[in-house]
């Protein structure tokens, strides 16, 4: 039987929203033991910041349970409308800022947070995000995602659990600064600047500041099915609010 063309586009589509929506690779528990490279960088910077405190200046601790992490993917493919764009965030994650009595310069921060951690699709997030966002996800589609984006074929979340932003350089004043900042992910370590927004000093600390990463400047493959038809674009967008108290 000889399939029509808008027929054979169908079941074409509903082959990849069947792909997309059953199948997955679970994430397996993280091994401490297995990773021995990427444990511990939280306590060690913490060990800087506590080292920093005793000298002129002033730590600030960022609080994970006021600031927002959150980072944004969104869908790609002739098969696009039949897809979803996403938000992940992170509900926890450890954080320092050390404003430097001399100035921007001689001042720094550091932000890690855990990607098998990330919270998927949070309905409470997505609700505030527009049109782009509005569709509502089922659990089962959430969980396939989770597989989908942190999964051996993509992140590799298991594999390359932590994410550090951490700064290099600093420069502006109040309340408008530029950061050169060292970003690890996937094993990797990329550079960026980012304009940041800090507010509240000396007494207190609110930082806003987002990027733009590409998946593939870290070694890692965007999620694509069915030779692109569905997938999800290589550029994802980083927002953060940090809140931070000495």
């Amino acid at each position: 039987m000889k399939l029509t063309h808008g027929l054979k586009s169908i079941v074409i589509l509903s082959a990849a929203v069947l792909l997309v929506s059953c199948t997955s690779s679970p994430i397996s528990p993280v091994s401490e033991r297995a990773m021995p490279s990427q444990l511990g960088s939280a306590k060690d910077f913490a060990a800087h910041y506590a080292e920093l405190s005793k000298g002129p200046g002033k730590i600030f601790n960022l609080d994970p349970k006021v600031s927002s992490v959150r980072i944004f993917a969104f869908r790609a493919g002739q098969a696009a409308k039949v897809g979803h764009n996403h938000v992940l965030s992170a509900p926890d994650f450890k954080g320092y800022f050390f404003l430097a009595l001399t100035g921007a310069a001689a001042s720094s921060f550091d932000i890690e947070f855990r990607l098998d951690q990330l919270e998927i699709d949070n309905p409470d997030e997505r609700k505030n995000l527009g049109n782009a966002f509005a569709s509502k996800l089922s659990p089962e589609a959430i969980a396939s995602t989770r597989d989908h984006m942190l999964g051996e074929d993509n992140l590799q979340a298991a594999r390359f659990p932590f994410v550090r932003i951490r700064s290099v350089q600093i420069s502006g004043e109040t309340p408008k600064f530029a950061a050169k900042i060292k970003v690890d992910l996937h094993g990797q370590t990329r550079e960026f600047w980012v304009p940041l927004t800090v507010i509240g000093l000396p007494e207190h600390l609110s930082v806003e500041g987002s990027l733009v990463l590409r998946q593939s400047d870290f070694g890692a493959k965007p999620y694509s099915v069915l030779g692109g038809l569905l997938a999800v674009q290589d550029e994802v967008i980083v927002e953060f609010k940090l809140l931070g108290s000495s």
